[in-house]
């Protein structure tokens, strides 16, 4: 696949395209990794240094790629972490462009917003902005569970309740999305879930919560699934292949013609 990844990018660490590129490239894939941001830094870090890339001279670069005949040829566009929300316009107009040069393009949207613990992390407006217009836009969301919470306005505490806000940001506009970073009162103790759901079903994926605070995992995650037109082509590797199965309990409501599955994969 030729992926256009529209996304932040920082010196120390991984984050953005320096967590998402490397991986992508490993999995096959051609990247065209264009820098919404140059930081020192995750802004989990606190203090950050570096500067936010001009709204137009982001649409510079992506404007040469198109100049180079490769937009018929891209298969997917990813954006992460956008610091204004004239980079979402940006964004969306690549969306477009690259659409209507090959119609079979995929949009993949990580609504960065913030997380459980940290709250919101980027500049006012843009919450709002990622909710009314950006992830409407796209083909699959990657939210985490706070992020999730905020696009639905309704608390999540158990699977079920993160199942039918997947359901309701369906209907604003992705056929797929992607949890990341569950934990409810369904979570087995020492275990982190992530949900899929997906006009082919729902999946839950368990893996260990290890002692670790890790920036970036959650961007390695998403761009490594931004490639599925199915759920079941989510990329989670393991020695193993993860196990379909029928959850017995606890179990959601289930809309008609909707069925529930879980997938288990641990790390060894």
């Amino acid at each position: 696949m030729r992926i256009l990844s529209i996304q932040s990018h920082v010196a120390y660490g991984y984050a953005g395209n320096s967590a998402a590129v490397f991986p992508l490239q490993r999995l096959g894939h051609d990247v065209y990794p264009v820098l919404t941001v140059t930081f020192s830094n995750h802004t989990g870090y606190g203090a950050v240094r570096g500067p936010l890339i001009a709204p137009d001279d982001v649409r510079e670069v992506i404007n040469g790629v198109e100049d180079r005949g490769a937009f018929p040829t891209i298969d997917a566009v990813l954006s992460g972490y956008q610091g204004a929300e004239a980079i979402g316009e940006v964004v969306l107009d690549a969306v477009a462009r690259v659409k209507s040069a090959n119609p079979a393009a995929v949009y993949c949207c990580d609504p960065v917003m913030g997380d459980v613990g940290r709250g919101f992390f980027v500049r006012p407006g843009i919450p709002e902005y990622m909710r009314d217009s950006v992830v409407p836009a796209a083909d699959l969301a990657t939210p985490n569970q706070f992020e999730l919470e905020f696009l639905t306005g309704r608390p999540l505490s158990t699977v079920a309740d993160v199942v039918a806000a997947a359901e309701q940001l369906h209907r604003m506009g992705p056929a797929t999305v992607l949890v990341t970073s569950v934990l409810t009162t369904d979570t087995p103790d020492g275990e982190i879930q992530m949900v899929c759901s997906s006009p082919e079903g729902r999946w839950l994926v368990s893996t260990p919560l290890l002692p670790m605070t890790v920036r970036g995992g959650g961007d390695v995650t998403r761009r490594s699934s931004s490639r599925i037109p199915s759920p079941m082509d989510l990329g989670w590797h393991s020695r193993a292949p993860p196990r379909r199965c029928t959850r017995s309990s606890p179990r959601p409501t289930k809309p008609a013609s909707r069925r529930w599955r879980s997938s288990r994969s641990r790390t060894r």
